[in-house]
């Protein structure tokens, strides 16, 4: 990415629209406007005009803002180019702009360009992604308060209370003649309490985030015709799995997608874990075993009329050890209350009807609380977090941690310095104060062009 080069792109979605809209970003681009519309437009003023080609020619007509650096999106000259939504239109507009100096811009490249320019740090810019992929409304809305700049907000916090420590420290390093105790009088163990106490917040909010923007896949597991196929269309609210009193009816993995509390739940229906002979059935259970492995949470299903059984608890032993697991019984509706007392090592599990919906309420909370949601952190509390946030909160943390007994015992400074350092440094990342090129070209490649 070439900051210096005018860039072009369509910024609405492929295929026939009421509106199509091409945006250019660049240095002086008065030039382009001059061309393209026979004007520069007044600054931030929509003005109906003809898109013309290099004959002069019109190509459209539409609606032209202009934005003069710095008070643009980019932080540069933009001009956007609002016409017809036809595709036929909309790409003779964006060839006309590639034809006068500009090139196409790469993904996310006007975003990057603002976080390089100082429009948005980089959370923010990340939170513009995260808005147009929300797949809940709790998404989105926790997406536009990262793009306000409520995350940020907190992280500028905690990397100012840090150097403020640091400069404690530094002081003492640096001026042992004195003979005052920095530390001491600025009670500064009190304030590596506080600021431990404040990131252990924001990790608390961003883990809640991250449940919103990344989602879990929970998969169905258990013997044939034990009624997941059930529970998986009680749980889309819909009929999306075939319902049989056949054993081995489903032969194929099927993934819906379900909103608990605004959290994307992507349940997978599975083949049922038994020995068969059939071929096909075979191939079943071999899938069903590759959506274990990328499942983060299990639910195995026994029929409570059994109880548990020698076969469930060969199913239970197939499951990886660290996969976290809710034990379900089935078709309570069916069962007497004595064949309902077996349980499984101990593990989390509730009682239910899949044909009645019966329990279906407490099965939907108890997931909720085994995935680590906390409904009175939902909210204004949250913020959109990525994995890589989260991995740098808790690098912070453990500097944190491990810097206590040096502020406690005023000894080895040196190191209580450097712990505080990557503390700072692993906070700031996160906004991008310090942050890898690579990084960058990672975050940013994952956006839409256009944006």
């Amino acid at each position: 990415m070439q900051g210096n080069d005018i860039i072009a792109a369509v910024a609405t979605p492929p295929g026939r629209g009421g509106i199509g809209i091409v945006r250019v970003s660049g240095k002086n681009l008065q030039s382009v406007a001059q061309a393209v519309i026979g004007s520069v437009p007044s600054p931030r003023v929509a003005q109906l005009s003809h898109f013309l080609d290099e004959n002069r020619d019109p190509i459209d007509q539409g609606i032209a803002i202009y934005y003069p650096s710095p008070h643009s999106y980019t932080g540069e000259d933009v001009l956007e180019l609002q016409g017809h939504g036809g595709p036929a239109v909309i790409n003779l507009l964006l060839s006309r702009c590639l034809q006068l100096g500009a090139r196409l811009a790469e993904p996310g490249e006007f975003t990057l360009r603002a976080f390089l320019n100082n429009k948005l740090d980089l959370v923010q810019a990340e939170s513009v992604a995260d808005l147009i992929d929300a797949s809940t409304s709790g998404a989105a809305r926790c997406a536009i308060r990262s793009l306000q700049g409520a995350f940020s907000a907190k992280i500028h916090a905690l990397v100012r209370a840090v150097i403020d420590l640091r400069m404690l420290v530094e002081a003492t390093l640096d001026f042992p003649e004195e003979e005052i105790d920095y530390l001491e009088s600025a009670h500064a163990a009190r304030q590596l309490q506080i600021i431990r106490e404040k990131l252990e917040c924001v990790l608390i909010a961003s883990r809640q985030g991250s449940l919103l923007q990344e989602g879990i896949i929970v998969v169905l597991v258990g013997q044939p015709n034990v009624g997941k196929s059930s529970l998986m269309n009680q749980l889309a609210g819909d009929d999306v799995a075939i319902v049989t009193e056949i054993p081995g009816t489903t032969r194929d993995t099927i993934q819906q997608l379900v909103q608990m509390e605004s959290i994307p739940v992507h349940i997978i229906d599975t083949a049922g874990l038994r020995e068969t002979a059939d071929i096909v059935e075979k191939s079943g259970i071999a899938r069903t075993h590759a959506a274990i492995k990328k499942a983060d949470l299990a639910l195995l299903l026994i029929d409570s009329r059994a109880g548990l059984t020698a076969a469930d608890q060969q199913v239970l032993q197939s499951l990886p050890a660290d996969l976290p697991l809710l034990t379900v019984y089935n078709k309570i509706d069916l069962s007497s209350e004595s064949a309902r007392l077996e349980e499984v090592s101990g593990r989390p599990r509730v009682y239910l009807s899949a044909k009645t919906g019966a329990g279906i309420e407490l099965l939907r909370k108890k997931l909720l609380e085994m995935i680590g949601w906390q409904a009175n952190v939902a909210g204004e509390g949250m913020f959109m977090a990525r994995q890589r946030h989260l991995q740098a909160l808790n690098q912070a943390k453990t500097h944190l941690d491990q810097a206590g007994p040096w502020v406690q015992s005023g000894m080895q400074l040196e190191l209580l310095a450097e712990e505080l350092r990557l503390a700072q440094r692993a906070l700031s990342s996160i906004t991008g104060e310090f942050t890898a090129d690579d990084l960058l070209g990672e975050i940013f490649s994952r956006f839409c062009i256009g944006k």
